[in-house]
């Protein structure tokens, strides 16, 4: 087995027992589980790639995240490049379609100098997959290329879509397969609508149609499918979640169902805490039904709270990305996270990245000012690679339930679960 050379981050209750269950749990149950595993690909195919942010308390590890436009391929651990370039190539071979030429859309960022490092890494991903590549823009006012400086050096070459009938191209220069990696966060665009080329993702998944609480409750219902089939509390591998109608934070309107529902969450989870004997206090995250980046988030600890939210707090939770106004949210279990990364204890939860239904890699986002229970997709944050080989699929029987390999493959799994829970979406 390859070893990763990188540091590995310290969990704080990696020798506790309520840890040492769930995972050496999973580790048992390894053969059925790719089992399973293997029979709900043959149902439902995978989307193209996808990356999940994963929240390990010990006594629970759950996703609170799955992104279908993952902007973070330069924060991969470059020596398992392969893995990511065997995953491209097999995911195309699954489409059952001549592909040669394909086309990146990115996000319509002008200076997020981190975003256009991920995109550089995911175009080289997919050439050296074997596919000839360009990057095409939707922004409006982009009238002929563009070469944007990286700052590790070389540059991108960004073009401007042109649209004629039911294909699209760059500078005569037309794709089989279009591969989003903009989220569509301000709507679908017209130039993308109703094309006879393939897109993947598709525009129906797009953040301004997706609604977080509609993922969840996929992924409740393939965790509770899993986890009897394993015979394990599907509470250990889920975060609780509700949500109510239409909110106004600037208006105040909706805070009275918000509140109820905070309420009831919250209870909820303390009885689950009685059940495992969890000396923690229950909290819940409040976030934007819709919408990315870690922004409209908040860490809930009592329903009192909602109605003493001050005019900075409604504001921050008013809007999103791109402007768009919050309209619905999402009142999610909050997990802990008890991992931390290097000597000053840093608090760090990890990212896994799967291409097709692989997991292909991932890393720690680690944030020096926020606690176990605080949102860590925020300013300050930065990313710590990881790679995650073989062992996320087949850890080694020999090692200890606590060894690294075994944690990765825990989270390799709960990482596919929540895959197959979009892949649900995607055909619903």
């Amino acid at each position: 087995m390859i070893m990763s050379t990188q540091p590995v981050p310290h969990l704080t209750t990696a020798l506790s027992g309520p840890l040492h269950k769930v995972e050496s749990h999973l580790q048992e149950h390894q053969p059925d589980i790719e089992s399973w595993f293997r029979s709900q690909w043959r149902q439902t195919s995978a989307p193209f790639y996808a990356s999940v942010d994963i929240r390990n308390a010990g006594f629970k590890i759950a996703p609170v995240d799955t992104n279908l436009f993952p902007a973070g391929f330069n924060n991969l651990n470059p020596a398992f490049q392969f893995l990511c370039i065997q995953s491209v190539q097999q995911a195309i071979e699954r489409m059952n379609t001549k592909i040669d030429r394909i086309l990146i859309i990115p996000e319509n960022h002008s200076r997020n100098q981190f975003y256009f490092e991920n995109l550089a890494a995911l175009q080289e991903i997919v050439e050296k997959a074997g596919f000839e590549v360009r990057l095409g823009s939707t922004l409006l006012d982009l009238d002929k290329p563009m070469d944007i400086p990286l700052t590790s050096g070389g540059s991108l070459h960004l073009e401007p879509l042109v649209r004629e009938g039911k294909h699209i191209s760059v500078d005569g220069f037309t794709p089989e397969l279009v591969i989003l990696n903009n989220d569509l966060s301000s709507g679908r665009p017209a130039l993308l609508e109703d094309l006879e080329q393939r897109i993947t993702p598709p525009l129906q998944m797009g953040l301004s149609n997706r609604l977080k609480s509609d993922h969840f409750a996929h992924y409740q219902t393939v965790a509770e499918e899993f986890s009897s089939r394993i015979d394990i509390d599907p509470w250990l591998i889920t975060p609780m979640f509700r949500n109510c109608g239409e909110i106004d934070f600037m208006k105040r309107e909706g805070e009275a169902c918000l509140s109820i529902n905070v309420e009831r969450l919250l209870k909820a989870i303390q009885e689950k805490y009685d059940k495992y004997d969890v000396k923690c206090q229950p909290f819940v995250m409040v976030k934007a039904d819709t919408g990315t980046y870690g922004m409209g988030v908040m860490t809930i600890k009592s329903p009192d709270e909602i109605s003493s939210l001050n005019r900075k707090q409604r504001t921050r939770m008013a809007t999103i990305k791109e402007g768009q106004k919050v309209s619905k949210v999402l009142i999610q279990e909050g997990v802990y996270t008890y991992e931390t990364w290097g000597d000053a204890g840093m608090v760090a939860e990890p990212v896994v990245y799967m291409i097709d239904h692989n997991v292909v890699g991932g890393f720690y986002r680690v944030h020096s000012t926020r606690l176990a229970n605080e949102n860590l997709n925020s300013p300050g944050m930065r990313f710590e690679p990881l790679a995650f080989d073989d062992c996320c699929i087949s850890p080694e029987k020999t090692m200890a339930p606590d060894a690294h390999p075994n944690r990765f493959y825990a989270y390799g799994v709960i990482a596919r679960l929540a895959l197959l829970a979009a892949a649900r979406e995607m055909i619903k």
